[in-house]
């Protein structure tokens, strides 16, 4: 239940969190971690049932054959509780170390193995084992630190108890010379004295199992903590006509000093077709950010139809938005299974529809198994445009009433491109989109185009307008036009 809590509450998390945290120490929080967790909580809750239990039954038989043998037995105890509280300390402070040690760890090994293709092209594979096995020592080292606390600990505590013992037999043994005790009850009195000893040697064992399931608690509750800061609405869309509206929108990320997005407004008319271009990094992705609410705008307000998105509850305000990553992810599962991803009441004629349009299609009746392939992780066994072109195929499958293709052409021949536009122009019509691209030939059809440049808009217009004005735009284009030019002899 708790992993399972720990995966509910990672998929409610902002983007901003994912930024700031590695995948590889996430992964070793749902597994180490939970695990000492688990441990503790079971087993060590176990043994103390266990060593409460017998202590208690142990201490009252001792106490009724004789108080003065009883307080001897218990003379070791101050001592003991003084060392689990200073070895205890310490066992949770290296834990700590150790589960960051190991987070570190899997992180390396989650980042090479995804970016397997450019350590093996770059003959990087023995510096990186280098990098692993520097970090592998690292930890073997600090769990080395942590055993050795361990291994000192445990012996100090069977080194008590035993000593409890010992004053027992000679305290006993001139109890029972004296006659202040018989030879049965002293022999009794030991046997009890038995049971005692396995309790106050499991002290230990809990102790570790509570210290490093605390650390780790510690690290979890660190996740548990982190609240989404966007707040969900309750305001509901219905009948979206597809109206857009960004008034003084500006948007900073925690990590820089200066803002992504700066003072933008923009209108988009229902079922109207906009185009953003811009230099690489200049805001664009960010912005869709913005009005998908992954991230939430410091200034100015985004509204839909009218209604502000802040209002409107996340879920409804993304049924309602189709949208092609300029990142494109596929999941290790079929083709068929990647484009119908976020519907499931889908036909085969539905498939035929999308992939056709996008394309696609006759290069998926290409393979073995058509749309029942497996397309790897992240789809590794299909090419980039191949990839987008999936993507592609999948938004056009939702059938929403926004479209938003992030550089969705990007990994596209030009050809293929141009067969793309002409066949998603139908589609188009029928709902509002947005369009960025860095080719401004991709946009030349747009109702209107805005050209983004170190966060705000710098010029806007159609495409025949924006050749006029001597600006960025015109710039693009006819760099482009040389590009084109060159490409062609």
């Amino acid at each position: 239940a708790l992993r399972t809590d720990l995966y509910g509450h990672l998929l409610t998390l902002d983007l901003e969190f994912y930024d700031r945290n590695k995948t590889g120490e996430l992964m070793a929080h749902s597994v180490n971690d939970i695990n000492a967790v688990r441990m503790a909580i079971g087993f060590g809750f176990i043994i103390l049932i266990d060593i409460t239990v017998l202590g208690i039954a142990g201490l009252i038989m001792m106490f009724n054959i004789s108080p003065k043998l009883t307080v001897y037995a218990l003379i070791p105890l101050p001592i003991l509780t003084l060392i689990s509280t200073r070895f205890g300390r310490m066992i949770h402070r290296y834990f700590e170390k150790v589960q960051e040690s190991f987070a570190l760890l899997t992180e390396r090994v989650r980042e090479n193995l995804s970016g397997i293709r450019i350590v093996k092209i770059f003959v990087q594979e023995e510096a990186e084992k280098e990098k692993f096995q520097r970090l592998s020592q690292e930890y073997v080292d600090k769990n080395k630190k942590l055993i050795r606390i361990w291994g000192l600990f445990f012996p100090l505590v069977m080194f008590f108890a035993a000593l409890g013992e010992v004053l027992v037999l000679w305290l006993g043994g001139r109890l029972v010379i004296s006659g202040e005790i018989s030879i049965g009850s002293f022999v009794a009195f030991i046997a009890y004295l038995q049971i005692l000893v396995w309790p106050m040697m499991a002290i230990g064992w809990a102790i570790n199992l509570f210290q490093r399931g605390g650390a780790s608690q510690q690290r979890l509750q660190r996740i548990f903590d982190t609240t989404f800061d966007i707040k969900d609405g309750n305001r509901t869309l219905t009948a979206v006509q597809g109206g857009i509206e960004l008034k003084n929108v500006s948007f900073r990320y925690t990590s820089k000093n200066r803002n992504a997005i700066d003072d933008v407004s923009i209108k988009i008319e229902p079922r109207q077709m906009i185009g953003i271009t811009g230099p690489i990094g200049c805001g664009k992705t960010t912005l869709i950010n913005l009005l998908l609410r992954l991230y939430e705008p410091q200034a100015g307000a985004i509204s839909i139809d009218g209604n502000n998105i802040k209002d409107l509850n996340f879920n409804d305000l993304r049924y309602n938005i189709a949208y092609v990553p300029q990142d494109t992810f596929l999941f290790s599962d079929t083709i068929a299974a990647n484009i119908a991803f976020g519907r499931n009441d889908y036909q085969y004629a539905d498939l035929e529809r999308v992939t056709k349009v996008a394309h696609i299609y006759d290069e998926i009746m290409a393979l073995p198994d058509s749309f029942k392939t497996q397309v790897g992780e992240r789809g590794i066994t299909l090419s980039g445009g191949q990839k987008q072109r999936v993507a592609l195929a999948r938004a056009l499958l939702l059938d929403r009433p926004i479209l938003i293709l992030d550089d969705a052409f990007s990994s596209v021949d030009a050809e293929t491109e141009r067969k793309i536009l002409g066949s998603i122009r139908s589609e188009l019509k029928s709902r509002t989109s947005i369009i960025i691209s860095h080719r401004v030939f991709v946009l030349q059809d747009a109702d209107s185009i805005f050209v983004l440049d170190n966060g705000r808009i710098t010029e806007q217009g159609t495409h025949q307008q924006l050749l006029t004005l001597d600006g960025l735009y015109r710039e693009i284009f006819e760099i482009q036009q040389i590009e084109k030019t060159l490409g062609a002899d």
